[in-house]
């Protein structure tokens, strides 16, 4: 059996393998941000296909930084009963879950708040006060704390896909002149202080990190900064790094800075290279473009990274993991994206054959 089958120990939680289930946002909540039997019988799923870890779809820690319709929240205690139902699913069949905690700065509707004064296309948002900062940091530790009443295993938070700790890492979006912009060290202030509030209320409860590699636009977060952070992070005791990429202002024609010639199938193994130089021995995923157990397993044995994340081929085979311990290859998924076609509107799903 290869090494990406063996169990792996994430702070004191020793998980089953080394396959992660990538968070994956779906519209499966209602208009409070309750989750629905649907969504929980897929992430049961997912854990009786013997995935190591799970990690929830993002949640929004407070009101006002919902990024989208559909999306569930842990920004009040009524949203905790069914997210309790969720990892009781997920328990039920040895799996462990995170949850993913998420702010949507810029992108949340209809009062749209980020680090600076920031326009796409047809909206722009305001910069966010000082205390509106505060209070996003004490709403990220409230969080971790009725994620731990809801029964997670850990949490996870979210730093990459150009929502609010994004926004505030990039110089493209955050143009603050204060304690908050400016030089590298500022724009990470956020999220160093968000990672003390919340260490601060787990203890030694495993605090994960999504984190970009590059932003892939001109002149945002590029993989220096992601390099820096990451070393930042891990050094004041991130317990694992999940490195992802794309945040605001991200343009198709950047990406290919990531690649990386024995890795022509994954988007980030360029990028990912370096920061698994800068962080060890603090453990890493990496995820984008894992279809093969072949790749997985070269790049786990190769130390390209320590754990393997998944998204869309979750969504059309929650067994995956147990398919391939028992011979299947490689997934079936050939990344049409067609599961992102109801992307706000309804669960994801696998609309092929």
């Amino acid at each position: 059996m290869s090494k990406i089958f063996e169990p792996i120990m994430i702070r004191d939680t020793l998980v089953r393998n080394g396959f992660i289930r990538s968070a994956t946002t779906s519209a499966y909540a209602d208009e409070n941000g309750v989750v629905n039997d649907t969504i929980i019988k897929h992430y049961e799923l997912m854990s009786k296909g013997e995935v190591g870890l799970i990690i929830k779809g993002h949640l929004y820690i407070m009101d006002n930084g919902k990024a989208h319709k559909g999306m569930a929240g842990i920004s009040n205690d009524k949203q905790i009963p069914m997210l309790k139902k969720l990892t009781d699913a997920v328990h039920k069949h040895e799996g462990h879950i995170v949850a993913q905690l998420n702010h949507a700065g810029v992108v949340h509707q209809p009062d749209r708040a980020g680090p600076s004064e920031y326009s796409e296309e047809d909206w722009t948002a305001r910069e966010m006060t000082e205390d509106e900062i505060e209070a996003v940091i004490e709403g990220f530790g409230d969080a971790a704390e009725r994620s731990m009443q809801a029964g997670f295993d850990g949490v996870q938070i979210h730093g990459a896909h150009g929502y609010l700790i994004s926004q505030f890492l990039s110089r493209s979006v955050n143009k603050r002149t204060d304690k908050w912009g400016g030089s590298p060290e500022n724009r990470m202030r956020l999220l160093n202080e968000v990672y003390d509030e919340v260490r601060g209320r787990l203890g030694n409860t495993p605090v994960l990190i999504k984190l970009n590699c590059d932003d892939f636009s001109p002149d945002g977060f590029m993989v220096e900064d992601a390099v820096k952070v990451s070393k930042s992070i891990a050094d004041k005791g991130i317990d694992l790094i999940e490195v992802s990429g794309g945040g605001r202002g991200r343009r198709q024609d950047l990406r290919a800075r990531a690649k990386h010639p024995e890795y022509p199938t994954l988007d980030f193994a360029g990028h990912a290279v370096k920061i698994r130089a800068a962080i060890k021995p603090t453990p890493m995923s990496l995820v984008g473009g894992f279809t093969k157990l072949e790749t997985m397993e070269k790049a786990i044995e190769n130390d390209l990274t320590g754990m393997v994340s998944l998204s869309r081929p979750f969504i059309r085979e929650p067994g995956l993991v147990k398919s391939l311990k028992t011979g299947q290859k490689e997934s079936t998924c050939i990344r049409c994206d067609a599961c992102r076609a109801n992307f706000g509107v309804a669960m994801m799903q696998c609309l092929l054959e």
